[in-house]
């Protein structure tokens, strides 16, 4: 690889989203980032998600508690998978936050171990993995 070329990598701790503004928002957002309220729009944005999550903090927990949901990053392994066959249990998944399982994680072996997944967030696994679950993703 050039010297003056760096491959990036995404930030394990955050997701890119894409929305769409009307433009008297934009403005209004633009101009409070001129007056030097927020740094720039993505710090404007992040704050009022986190303002309207704070808002409705209530809400989320109680739901949270009604669905099981496990609150974070939530990695698995080949080796929690190949436990789960070991003693024949199936896992449901259900995260809010990031979902991960690992990439030596073959398809086969998922779809043996994994009954459901609900993730609100992220969810990262290898496209055959993904593929496998297809069905059992919520």
């Amino acid at each position: 690889m050039d010297n003056n070329v760096h491959r990036l990598k995404p930030r394990a701790d955050s997701e890119k989203i894409t929305i769409n503004v009307g433009f008297v928002d934009l403005g209004n957002i633009d101009l409070l980032v001129r007056e030097g309220f927020f740094a720039n729009r993505s710090d404007f944005i992040r704050t009022a998600i986190r303002n309207q999550i704070e808002r409705h903090s209530e809400a989320t927990q109680r739901s949270q508690v009604r669905s099981a949901l496990d609150l974070g990053i939530r990695h698995f392994t080949r080796s929690q998978l190949e436990d789960a066959v070991a003693q024949g249990i199936m896992l449901d998944i259900n995260v809010l936050g990031l979902a991960t399982i690992a990439d030596d994680v073959p398809a086969d072996l998922a779809r043996r171990t994994i009954r459901s997944v609900t993730v609100l967030g992220a969810f990262h696994a290898s496209t055959a993995v993904k593929t496998a679950l297809a069905d059992r993703t919520g």
